[in-house]
């Protein structure tokens, strides 16, 4: 059965769904927002203030008000996916830009008209912000990291790794067992993998092999015939060999096990972890660095298959590589760049530029402490904050704490309702972060405009500084995609008057408990 919610009940339920959601989400904003603790049902109980997570988390026992958290939580993710900052942002201005659109929705104004128009004022607003940015320095950048860390320590941390790889999908976190953090980086070629066996690594951690044999296969190793001349030779010469193979016959994986334990030679069979063509690219990134030949029936392999790995290092989890760059290296790189500006697939694009990254500047690993796991992923998300942040700075930075919107506010032409609306909504990020701050928003605006807006106020030295060398800064694709995908999402629910649930639910529920006794 289903039941259609419509008019001032559906307005109401909007309302209510945009109170729960960007209300909690709000306070978080800003160098002094304070934090949420999440009690998830599959992990255990954390605090952040990562408006994308804490939106995540956010849910309602009442179909309406389900529905539409949904739909108002798509604005955060998306901002999360293209520039990883900005998520909190982005409800604020959701929510004040559905909260001034009613007020002329009721009284007359034609929902789809307004919407139009507040995305044709929106144009001008990302023009003017265009006008207003100039390029990050390094004192920016610092700052930058700073501001979106929260943390001193972890903003200088993730400044140091990207000023060293160069890219954010270079980097993984990971979560030490240690209270101190540490950083490990790699020159070379990495990739996830897994052991058909645990006894290859022969109760060791970590396998070193260098000058070995190595064989790669875009198929699985069923039968240990087609691989006896190769076996021959190591055992004769005392070589290591690997094989990487999409999968390996459990009889052939324990009769190698069992060569490797009782002669002096080293085999390792490796299945690569990731999935789809993803596998097939990393093969042929092995097989470009190796001078190997990739096989496809495993009927075919010879001598000429073989490649040869100077050095690597094996471990139950990944494999790392080291090769040297060469002009066929640099050529390979060069077209995965080309490859990366062409594609517009989100997770390709990030999966490109990780193999960009190990061809030309390399990959690091942050190990992160903290006395308690509670802290650590906290700081693992400020982290991820700072990393996605210092990435956006590549477009240009802006004057931060939503100055740039209060500037661009400020000398709006209110000719439409639309632009109306957007003059109080490019006021209220600036209005929640002093807000949560405890400061007198008013104030400060003064201040601010009496300066012509000449003047920024940095929250947390408390301090007025000048807008050309302030350490308050924003990044312009963050600032931007905020407010693309709060209109976005404000705009669909502006021009939503009825919803349509289901609610055989709880009858088929009822139904099978009845059955059932």
């Amino acid at each position: 059965m289903k039941k259609i919610i419509s008019g001032t009940e559906l307005q109401e339920k909007i309302l209510e769904s945009i109170e729960i959601l960007c209300g909690t989400v709000k306070e978080t904003l800003g160098p002094k927002g304070n934090n949420v603790l999440i009690n998830h049902s599959n992990f255990s109980p954390f605090i952040t203030n990562d408006g994308v997570t804490i939106a995540k988390n956010i849910e309602s026992e009442d179909e309406t008000i389900s529905a539409i958290l949904e739909i108002i939580k798509e604005s955060s993710i998306k901002t999360n996916d293209i520039v990883g900052d900005g998520t909190t942002t982005t409800l604020v201005l959701l929510e004040s830009i559905y909260k001034q659109s009613l007020k002329y929705i009721n009284k007359g104004e034609k929902r789809i008209l307004l919407k139009k128009e507040l995305d044709k004022t929106l144009e001008i607003i990302l023009k003017e912000l265009q006008k207003l940015k100039r390029k990050a320095t390094q004192f920016n950048l610092k700052n930058i990291a700073y501001i979106s860390s929260g943390d001193e320590n972890l903003g200088n941390l993730a400044y140091n790794v990207i000023k060293k790889v160069k890219r954010k999908e270079a980097i993984n976190i990971k979560e030490s067992n240690e209270d101190k953090t540490f950083v490990n980086y790699f020159k070379g070629y990495t990739c996830n993998t897994t052991l058909a066996s645990p006894y290859f690594l022969k109760n060791n951690n970590t396998l070193n092999y260098k000058d070995s044999y190595i064989l790669l296969m875009n198929t699985s190793l069923t039968n240990i015939e087609y691989i006896s001349f190769i076996l021959n030779d190591i055992l004769k010469n005392k070589h290591n060999l690997i094989i990487i193979a999409n999968n390996f016959d459990e009889v052939l994986t324990e009769e190698l096990v069992s060569l490797t334990l009782t002669e002096k030679i080293s085999i390792c069979l490796l299945k690569i972890e990731d999935y789809g063509t993803h596998i097939y690219k990393i093969l042929k990134d092995i097989e470009l660095i190796t001078n190997a030949q990739i096989i496809e029936q495993e009927n075919s392999i010879t001598s000429k298959n073989l490649g040869i790995v100077n050095n690597i290092e094996i471990t139950n989890e990944k494999i790392k590589i080291d090769f040297n760059n060469s002009e066929k290296t640099n050529k390979y790189l060069r077209a995965l760049k080309k490859e990366a500006k062409e594609t517009t697939d989100d997770l390709d694009k990030e999966f490109l530029e990780k193999r960009i990254a190990m061809f030309s500047k390399g990959t690091a690993e942050i190990n992160l402490g903290a006395p308690t796991k509670t802290e650590c992923q906290e700081k693992r998300m400020r982290l991820e904050d700072a990393l996605c942040a210092l990435s956006a700075s590549n477009n240009g930075i802006l004057p931060g704490s939503g100055i740039s919107l209060l500037q661009i506010s400020n000398s709006l032409n209110t000719n439409t309702n639309a632009s109306k609306i957007w003059k109080e909504v490019l006021k209220t990020p600036f209005e929640q972060i002093t807000k949560n701050t405890g400061l007198n928003s008013q104030e400060i605006l003064k201040e601010i405009e009496k300066n012509n807006f000449e003047l920024i106020y940095n929250i947390n030295d408390d301090t007025y500084e000048n807008i050309t060398n302030t350490k308050v800064i924003d990044p312009l694709s963050v600032v931007m995609q905020a407010l693309i995908n709060a209109t976005s999402i404000a705009g669909m629910l502006i021009t939503t008057t009825s919803l349509i649930i289901n609610e055989y639910k709880n009858n088929l529920s009822n139904e099978k408990e009845y059955n059932n006794w």
